[in-house]
């Protein structure tokens, strides 16, 4: 490859680069069916082997998704509907004991009471200053409006994904093999080597992750039923979501329980028996789920973890997060394939030369120390032979 083509070619990554950092707020869908096809893709390919048509694999595959999200829908949404019904009741009750605990600390560390409010005060300003309470209005108009346009965008994006993903399911393969095409033969084999080993490491990492996910919420639902929280579902399937990002679930889940603890008992004993259950859990999925189901597939350090994890949020928001571990795993074997190169050069066997001889030499010269040492040694002892 010239000059010229690697320049064309790293123009052309940043070009992408820049095209996805600009695109992003409608990237969710395509991104969202992509990852629903790469993970449909080996299914669709067992039912090909077995003699059904791609097009007819797709459609079972899809009608398999379907069966699967409507019986979770119809078995959890009357247990949700429950839970948020019985956690609209204990507001009031909620804001009764925020004003019994919460309003004599402030009041007495800082002299503020947030449920102090005179509402003849506020008619007065507000009937004062008019102008002002009619751009607030205006702004409130403004945001209903925007957020109404929000909720319209999510819907659609949210019909997207099954489009995206039946389309690009159904040509994957054939996708596969155009990009292959494009690849220059004098590379071709080296790639073809490392987007093999990518694809093993991320379908590894995304399916063991998804049940971890499930696993993990069913832990936390099931610990926070028994410990007697009314909120347990709810809070459980919440943490087990957001164990898609590690140590969110856990930290999510144990701040939300025991909030909901603290309201529903009113005691300490019950933060206890929260703290239990999300300490099994994690222990759990640091001894068990995460080496069985993931492994050490991506290498990488927990450190290193929550820095991908930080700076994909910090660099693409949302999307970011989703998708930090993932370009971790791929950018791993590309660095693992980069380390094992370095070995291989004439530049490492250089060093690893000049480092020997190094260690040869400072050892020669240890030893021509030690043997003058010794010859000295022996010509002060001569003439003290002599004079006896």
């Amino acid at each position: 490859m010239t000059t010229l083509e690697r320049t064309f070619f790293l123009l052309l990554i940043a070009c992408l680069l820049l095209s996805i950092y600009f695109l992003q707020p409608i990237l969710t869908p395509f991104l969202v069916g992509m990852g629903l096809a790469y993970l449909g893709d080996p299914l669709v390919d067992r039912l090909e082997a077995m003699g059904a048509g791609r097009t007819t694999g797709v459609f079972l595959v899809f009608l398999v998704f379907l069966i699967l999200i409507t019986g979770s829908l119809l078995i959890l949404f009357p247990i949700i509907a429950k839970e948020i019904g019985a956690l609209i009741r204990d507001i009031p009750r909620a804001i009764i004991l925020l004003q019994e605990s919460t309003s004599p600390f402030l009041m007495a560390n800082f002299g503020i009471d947030p449920f102090d409010l005179n509402l003849d005060e506020l008619k007065v300003k507000l009937a004062s200053n008019w102008q002002q309470a009619g751009g607030i209005a205006g702004q409130l108009l403004t945001r209903v409006t925007a957020s109404s346009f929000v909720l319209l965008t999510t819907l659609a994006n949210l019909a997207l994904i099954p489009v995206v993903a039946f389309y690009l399911l159904r040509d994957w393969d054939i996708l596969m093999a155009k990009i292959r095409e494009m690849i220059p033969r004098d590379v071709e084999p080296v790639t073809v080597r490392l987007v093999t080993e990518c694809d093993e490491v991320l379908s590894a990492f995304l399916r063991g992750q998804l049940l971890i996910m499930f696993i993990l919420g069913c832990i936390y639902a099931v610990g926070l039923y028994f410990v007697g929280l009314d909120l347990a579902f709810l809070i459980g399937m919440l943490a087990g979501l957001a164990s898609i990002v590690p140590y969110l679930g856990f930290i999510v889940g144990i701040i939300a329980a025991a909030f909901a603890a603290m309201f529903q008992y009113h005691d300490l004993i019950h933060l206890v028996y929260v703290a239990i259950v999300f300490g099994v859990g994690q222990l759990l999925e640091g001894t068990v789920l995460t080496p069985l189901l993931v492994g050490d597939r991506i290498g990488l350090h927990p450190v290193a973890v929550i820095f991908s994890v930080l700076a994909g949020g910090q660099l693409f928001g949302f999307v970011g997060v989703l998708l930090a571990l993932p370009v971790a795993a791929v950018i791993m074997v590309f660095i693992r394939h980069l380390h094992d190169r370095y070995k291989e050069s004439e530049y490492y066997s250089l060093q690893a030369t000049d480092a020997y001889m190094t260690e040869l030499t400072i050892a020669e010269i240890e030893r021509n120390q030690q043997q003058t040492s010794v010859s000295e040694a022996a010509d002060e002892s001569e003439p003290k032979q002599l004079d006896k």
